[in-house]
Formats: structure tokens, C-alpha cells, sequence
């Protein structure tokens, strides 16, 4: 009997816990977007990238600092349009070396291995979205290191809601992409160190005031 009454509060404690749970504030739930346009979140967006190295394991990278915009309408979303910069000089890696080599200059006044020091920004522009439900494939021209290229990123919607910070309407999204390096004048080590770079976006919109 005594431990039956000792067991008692913590039965009716159980259903108070969970009543009072936080809830997240953004969920996938696509009734909770509003059409209009939304600027990136820069420091909660960023593009990872992955090569693999001498075909022993896989290196990687990021690129954050993204600024854009995202224009939508739900009830038309492949009239969509995303216009993001992404500013190259502020990659990072895990080693300072290989950091650093992706910014150095060329030997002797010669063409760098990577991107050089002072690089320009990536630039992404979207061409066409085809929707469907919840995910899309975004067609668009990325420029980098100086050429232009199409590209597709399958892309899926992952939460839409206000911040709680700053209380702006913000939608999320995950993308991802393959793209060969040589096709943008970056062929340093191709073969040993792979020509396909896959790329591994995570990025938040928040809507404009």
C-alpha cells in the first residue's frame, strides 16, 4: 500500500509533463506558409559540400554567410524563384590546412589548385521549379569561379512557423546536388581527389517585414 501511494503523484505528474512539453515552432506543415518574399537566414544557412579522397574516406567542408531571397506562393509553387549568394572566401573546413590550401594562390603567379585567395561569391540562380507535394526539383544557373553552369537541387520543404526570437514567418528547406568541379575550372587532383562534389544544403527563409 505504501508503495501504491508513493507511485500516485507520479501517475498524475506523467500527463502534466507531457501537457506542458514545448512545442517546436516550425513543423512540416505546408498550411502554414503565406505567399511573399522571404530573405535567407545567413547564420542559420549553409552549404556543405564532400569529395572523396583518394578513395580511401571523404572530406567536407561548409559555406555559410548565405544572403538571397525566395520568392512563393503556395498555391503556385512552381512560379517560385531563389536568388542566393554564397560568399566562397568563408569556406571552412576542419583543418586549417586544407583551408587554407582551398584560398591560396598559385604557385608562381600560376593558376590556383582551388579557389585562390579573394575568391568571388557563388552565385545560384533559380530557372524553373517543378513541385510536387512536398518536395521539388529547382533547376537553376550556378555561377562559380568565374563560369556558369545549370544545376539541379532535389529539394525538399522541412518546416514552416515563426521564430521565436524575432517572431518573422520563416520556412525551411533541405537540398541536395551533385556537381563536377572540373566543369567549373577547379580540376586540381582529378582523378585522386573525386570531380563530383556533392552538395548538401540546409537553408531558412524568413519572411520580409
Amino acid at each position: 500500500m505504501r508503495k501504491l501511494l508513493c507511485a500516485l503523484p507520479l501517475l498524475f505528474a506523467v500527463p502534466l509533463i507531457a501537457q506542458s512539453a514545448p512545442q517546436m515552432p516550425g513543423t512540416m506543415d505546408v498550411a502554414r506558409v503565406t505567399a511573399g518574399t522571404y530573405n535567407t537566414d545567413p547564420g542559420h544557412t549553409l552549404i556543405g559540400w564532400r569529395v572523396s579522397h583518394f578513395g580511401f574516406n571523404d572530406y567536407f567542408g561548409i559555406f555559410g554567410d548565405a544572403t538571397g531571397t525566395l520568392t512563393l506562393d503556395p498555391a503556385n509553387p512552381n512560379a517560385a524563384k531563389v536568388d542566393i549568394t554564397i560568399p566562397v572566401g568563408k569556406v571552412t573546413t576542419a583543418s586549417t590546412g586544407l583551408t587554407g590550401h582551398l584560398l591560396r594562390a598559385g604557385k608562381d603567379g600560376g593558376k590556383a589548385d582551388f579557389f585562390g585567395p579573394a575568391p568571388a561569391d557563388a552565385k545560384f540562380v533559380s530557372t524553373s521549379v517543378v513541385a510536387s507535394g512536398t518536395t521539388a526539383k529547382i533547376t537553376g544557373d550556378l555561377t562559380l569561379n568565374g563560369v556558369t553552369k545549370p544545376v539541379v537541387l532535389d529539394t525538399k520543404f522541412s518546416g514552416a512557423g515563426n521564430n521565436p526570437f524575432n517572431k518573422k514567418a520563416t520556412v525551411g528547406f533541405h537540398a541536395t546536388a551533385v556537381i563536377k568541379r572540373s566543369a567549373f575550372g577547379i580540376s586540381y587532383a582529378v582523378p585522386m581527389i573525386s570531380d563530383d562534389v556533392t552538395l548538401d544544403i540546409s537553408v531558412a527563409f524568413e519572411k520580409a517585414s
